[in-house]
């Protein structure tokens, strides 16, 4: 089955998102992101079996820190995959980002541990965490680019958000695994192989997104709406997009990280600590698509602002009451109200960073600006998060750097552009109405 023909000279209309086309583009997207949520859960247990060291710490930080390196070449995958996507269409892009993830997550699975090959091992496991960020680095662009430019103008926020919620529905399937692994394996099983498990689970389900993506019909070279054409991109609005996706991406892995958390620091069960990374990530799928939903229809400046406004309110007493208590309850609860707080204003970016930047260059611009806010900021996050939990001795560190990204988050987000089609309709009834001019056309074209 071959894709929906495209007229070249752009007399084509926009590509209907219909539901197979919104899987192939937010399963293939979960997916790849799910392997790096498999590794941050692990990531005590992956420590143990490549970097082997005397103390407990060394080896965690070892291990996150190849976590990290995974997200210096997103940049690069964002350059070339980008540009891809941008020359040849978003489909091929896409279709290349998820194969070369594919083989990375099916390499975490098998290679073997540090006392079987020696240096070999951790070697291997940076080859293969360098590749996955390759492919992650091209894969957001192109997808979020795909699902703004096939979804109607109206509903574009909630189509954008989809990018974000397959990020968080990978959190729910991976810490899903983890807590079902936690229940049937025996402890010693679990943290010696179990880990291998989720990984080759996550690329069992790799035949199936490859045919759907196969399958989606091309939005490169289709003609769009008048309303879509937001002008030239401009650094200021480039600056603003970074920092509010740097507060995002912190945001995002710090609730990665509670499972490491919980373990590490709280010293909890390995059954509380997934279950309490499950939670939040369903919150913050329902939160997300709410945040997109009212700015389709309020305007995505409001949503932004005011999500930002209350994840910084919200995240010191919230994460307070975690290590003060230290319970199962308060783990639970808390993570899931930081999540809760956090993932509106997420709904409603995606669809305000793809808005911001034109058609020709949407694929390129959408994934260099995401994969240095991750780079910087993502990669770097759980390794911060531990390293200031050992140098100041506080368990609130983590909150305050989280804290602090909210802040800068939300100064960014006071400046940027409102781009919701609704909020650019209202301005234009108001002008007077000009021969020729966007308000002669009738509601349908806009």
């Amino acid at each position: 089955m071959t894709s929906t023909p495209i007229d070249p000279s752009g007399g084509a209309e926009p590509a209907a998102l219909r539901a197979r086309h919104i899987l192939a583009a937010t399963v293939g997207n979960g997916l790849e992101f799910y392997d790096f949520v498999t590794y941050a859960f692990f990531a005590i247990d992956i420590g143990k079996a490549f970097f082997p060291m005397n103390g407990a710490f060394g080896s965690l930080m070892l291990s996150l820190a190849t976590f990290g390196v995974g997200f210096l070449t997103r940049p690069i995958g964002a350059a070339v995959i980008g540009r891809y996507a941008d020359k040849a269409g978003r489909r091929p892009a896409m279709m290349l980002s998820f194969s070369l993830m594919g083989a990375s997550v099916l390499a975490m699975g098998v290679i073997p541990p540090y006392a079987a090959i020696g240096v070999a091992a951790p070697v291997l496991v940076l080859l293969a965490r360098l590749a996955q960020g390759f492919a992650l680095g091209g894969e957001v662009g192109p997808t979020t680019a795909y699902l703004a430019e096939a979804a109607e103008p109206r509903h574009r926020g909630v189509a954008a958000s989809l990018q974000g919620v397959s990020q968080s529905l990978a959190n729910v399937v991976g810490a899903g695994v983890g807590l079902t692994l936690s229940l049937l394996m025996p402890h010693d099983a679990l943290h010696l192989y179990g880990w291998r498990i989720a990984f080759l689970l996550g690329g069992l389900a790799l035949p199936a997104g490859l045919w759907l993506r196969r399958n989606l019909p091309e939005t490169l070279h289709t003609s769009e709406h008048p309303a879509d054409h937001v002008g030239q991109v401009r650094p200021a609005v480039l600056l603003i997009c970074f920092l509010a996706l740097s507060n995002l991406t912190i945001s995002t892995y710090a609730k990665n990280y509670m499972t490491t958390f919980a373990q590490g620091s709280l010293h909890l069960d390995a059954t509380v600590a997934f279950a309490a990374s499950v939670a939040p990530a369903l919150l913050s799928v329902a939160a997300a698509l709410w945040g997109a939903w009212l700015s389709d229809r309020i305007g995505r400046r409001p949503v932004l602002v005011g999500g930002a406004l209350l994840a910084a309110l919200a995240t010191p007493p919230l994460f307070f009451w975690i290590v003060s208590a230290r319970t199962p309850l308060a783990l639970l609860a808390g993570a899931s109200l930081i999540a809760l707080a956090s993932a509106p204003a997420s709904g409603a970016l995606y669809a305000a960073l793809s808005e911001s930047m034109p058609k020709a260059s949407r694929g390129l611009a959408v994934a260099l600006t995401y994969a240095l806010a991750i780079g910087l900021f993502g990669g770097s996050a759980q390794l911060v998060f531990t390293g200031l939990i050992h140098v100041s001795g506080s368990l609130m560190a983590p909150a305050w750097y989280m804290t602090g990204a909210n802040v800068v988050g939300l100064a960014a987000l006071c400046f940027i552009p409102e781009t919701a089609p609704v909020k650019r309709h209202a301005a234009e009834r108001l002008r007077p109405a000009r021969a020729g001019s966007s308000l002669s056309r009738s509601p349908s074209n806009m």
